[in-house]
C-alpha cells in the first residue's frame, strides 16, 4: 500500500516499506529487524540485571542501583561493584565480540560453519595460553595476552597460507581448519605433559568463564570493542556487496581486497580480545549469527542483532550455569553441540556441505 503526502511518500515492498521525504533523506523501513532488536534489548537488559541482582550475597535491585554510583553499605558496593558488574560486562561485551565476528566470518565464506572456533583462531588462542600456563612460556605476558598473540598469529598464518592472488572464504575455511587441527593437537600434548596442578588450571581456562572476572579483564576488551566494533558496522555495506560474488563487488565500486583484510582482522580482534578476557566461550560465535538471521529473515546475519543474541546467550547461560557452579562455557557448549549437529544436517540436506 502506497501512501502520498506532500512531504512524504511511502510504498510497501515485501516485507519492508520504502520511504522517501520531499527534499530530504531516503531509505528502506524494515519493522522486523526493528522489533527483534528491541526485544532483544530489554532480554539482554534484564539478563545483565539478573546478574547484579541474583547471587549468594542477597542484593535488592534499589541496592544494586545505588551500589553502581558508590551509594550504600560497604560490603553491598563491593559485591556489586567490585564483583558482579565485572562479571557481567565481560559477559555483554564478549557475548557480543563472538557474535559479532562469527557474524563477518560466515558472511564473508558464504558459509554458516564459518566461525573462529571452527577455523582456527579460537584454537591459536587456546595453544599460546596453554604454553605458558604449561610451559611457562611469554614470561611477563598474562595468560589473556598470551591468548591475544596465538589468536593474531593463527589468523595471519591462515590469511597468509590462504592467499593467492587474493584471499578467498573457501581458501580460508580449509586453511583455518588445519589450523586449528594443529593448534588442537599442539594443546593437547601440552595438556599430556602438565602436572595436575597445571593441567587443572589449563581445563578450566579452556572451558571458557566468566567467573571472578576483574576490572583489569573489563578495560582491554571494552577498548577494542569500541574500536573495532565501530569498524565492523562502518563496513557493513561492504560485506553486504562481498556476498555478491568479487565481480560484482568490484562493479559496485568496493575495494574488494582491502575491505576483506580489514574485515577479516577486525573479526579476529574482536574474537581474541574475547577470549583472551573469557576464555573460548564455546559455540557464540557459531550459533549466534545463525539465530539472528533466523529471527529478522535476512540471508546474511546482521550484525546488530547477532551481538545482542551474543551477549543475550553469554549472559544467560551464566545465570543457568550458576546454580551447579558450572563455567558457562559448559552450558554453551551443550547448547551449540547441538546447532552445531543441526547445522551440519541442514547443510548436508541442501548441499551446502559438499
Amino acid at each position: 500500500m502506497a501512501i502520498r503526502t506532500p512531504l512524504l511518500h511511502t510504498e510497501r515492498l515485501g516485507a519492508h516499506t520504502h520511504y522517501r521525504v520531499r527534499r530530504g533523506p531516503s531509505g528502506v523501513w524494515r519493522p522486523r529487524p526493528l522489533l527483534v532488536g528491541t526485544v532483544l534489548t530489554v532480554l539482554v537488559a534484564a539478563a545483565f540485571a539478573a546478574e547484579l541482582v541474583i547471587g549468594r550475597f542477597p542484593v535488592s535491585a534499589a541496592e544494586a542501583i545505588g551500589a553502581l554510583f558508590w551509594y550504600g553499605e560497604q560490603s553491598t558496593v563491593d559485591v556489586v561493584y567490585g564483583l558482579r558488574l565485572p562479571r557481567a560486562l565481560v559477559g555483554l561485551l564478549a557475548g557480543a565480540a563472538f557474535a559479532v565476528s562469527g557474524a563477518i566470518f560466515q558472511t564473508l565464506a558464504r558459509n554458516a560453519l564459518a566461525s573462529p572456533d571452527v577455523i582456527g583462531v579460537t584454537a591459536g588462542a587456546n595453544a599460546a595460553a596453554v604454553a605458558g600456563l604449561v610451559l611457562g612460556a611469554g614470561a611477563g605476558l598474562s595468560t589473556a595476552g598470551l591468548a591475544l598473540l596465538g589468536a593474531a598469529a593463527s589468523a595471519v598464518a591462515i590469511y597468509a597460507l590462504a592467499w593467492k592472488n587474493g584471499a578467498s572464504g573457501y581458501r580460508i575455511i580449509l586453511i583455518g581448519i588445519g589450523i586449528s587441527a594443529l593448534c588442537t593437537s599442539i594443546t593437547a600434548y601440552l595438556l599430556q605433559r602438565a602436572d595436575l596442578f597445571q593441567a587443572q588450571r589449563a581445563v578450566v581456562w579452556l572451558t571458557g568463564s566468566i567467573n571472578m572476572r576483574e576490572w583489569t579483564h573489563v578495560a582491554p576488551l571494552a577498548a577494542a570493542v569500541a574500536v573495532l566494533m565501530p569498524v565492523a558496522f562502518v563496513l557493513g555495506r561492504h560485506l553486504a556487496a562481498l556476498t555478491l560474488g568479487d565481480d560484482t563487488a568490484r562493479g559496485l565500486g568496493v575495494p574488494v581486497q582491502r575491505s576483506r583484510a580489514v574485515l577479516l582482522f577486525t573479526a579476529v580482534g574482536l574474537a581474541a580480545f574475547a577470549t583472551a578476557s573469557a576464555g573460548p566461550i564455546a559455540f557464540v560465535a557459531l550459533i549466534a549469527p545463525q539465530a539472528a538471521l533466523r529471527l529478522v529473515g535476512r540471508p546474511t546475519p546482521p550484525l546488530g542483532v547477532s551481538a545482542l543474541t551474543g551477549a543475550l546467550i553469554v549472559l544467560a547461560g551464566d545465570m543457568a550455569a550458576r546454580p551447579f557452579d558450572l563455567p558457562v562455557g559448559v552450558v554453551t557448549g551443550l547448547v551449540g553441540a547441538a546447532g552445531l549437529m543441526w547445522l551440519l544436517a541442514r547443510a548436508n540436506r541442501t548441499g551446502q556441505g559438499a
